[in-house]
């Protein structure tokens, strides 16, 4: 038998059923359960520990197996985890042993590590790049491109984000609370364009202007909104890393950022009246 780690008999359109267990709070880690022969795909790095028995082996792309086409199949997939700024390589974790088995995977930042069952949210999910953190093995990563042009430039993540394929358990991280909102067919909810975090396929993704100009210039919370339309689930963080890490800067170097990412024109000129 090879020693790949896709090579042990499995469904072909499931993924592993793999049980699991979220820990702490701010800080969080996920614990995964593996029964023999089952395995889970990390992000290179992630890995916090694992049992003996738990093979690690590291594979060029994002570890789903259904790439296909040979070696241009997996630098294809390889390269669409480049873009949205993951590694080239992922890492997989397949219990070689016998009985139970657990790995551990921890977020690089403060915030919450969710779990979605993909086959309960139409077998995908859009997310912000970087949000992937592990998953079981058969979960396909990929990119997702904004086809408006203002979306792209002003959305908060780009023209590239994250899709996740597959029916099996994904874990994504998210920066401070995540709160998930359902929305009816043709509800909007706009949104501070940094705190979206990820949406199903059926949501519509599109930008608005931030109220009148007066509004724009000093309310401090950008130009734009990002506007979510069902139907379909959404989650919204409190605190994404762009934020954090201006907010960072800015306490560094007192004229290397904004207390927020997305805020007022004016916001050097308030650090200045306020003390900051």
């Amino acid at each position: 038998m090879s020693n790949s780690p896709w090579s042990h008999t499995r469904s072909a359109s499931l993924s592993d059923d793999i049980d699991f267990e979220i820990k702490g709070q701010e800080l969080q880690f996920v614990e995964i359960e593996l029964d023999p022969g089952e395995s889970a795909v990390a992000e290179a790095g992630a890995m916090v520990w694992k049992d003996a028995s738990v093979d690690m082996s590291t594979v060029f792309g994002d570890g789903s197996g259904d790439q296909g086409g040979g070696f241009m199949g997996k630098l294809l997939g390889a390269g669409k985890r480049l873009v949205t700024g993951e590694s080239l390589f992922t890492t997989v974790f397949t219990h070689k042993g016998s009985g139970k088995a657990r790995v551990a995977f921890s977020a690089p930042i403060p915030g919450a590590i969710l779990p979605i069952k993909l086959d309960s949210v139409g077998g995908r999910l859009i997310c912000q790049k970087d949000a992937f953190l592990c998953a079981a093995r058969g979960v396909s990563i990929g990119i997702q491109f904004q086809q408006r042009i203002m979306t792209g430039l002003f959305g908060g993540e780009g023209f590239i984000m994250q899709r996740l394929d597959g029916d099996g358990w994904v874990f994504v991280q998210m920066g401070g609370t995540v709160v998930e909102r359902e929305l009816r067919p043709g509800e909007e909810l706009h949104v501070d364009t940094g705190c979206v975090a990820a949406y199903t396929a059926g949501v519509e993704f599109d930008v608005i202007r931030a109220g009148s100009v007066k509004s724009m210039i000093f309310g401090g919370e950008g130009v734009f909104f990002a506007r979510l339309r069902g139907p379909g689930k959404v989650w919204i963080q409190s605190l994404p890393f762009s934020r954090l890490a201006g907010r960072m800067l800015a306490a560094a170097m007192p004229a290397g950022g904004q207390n927020r990412g997305e805020g007022s024109i004016l916001g050097g000129l308030g650090n200045l009246l306020d003390g900051d």
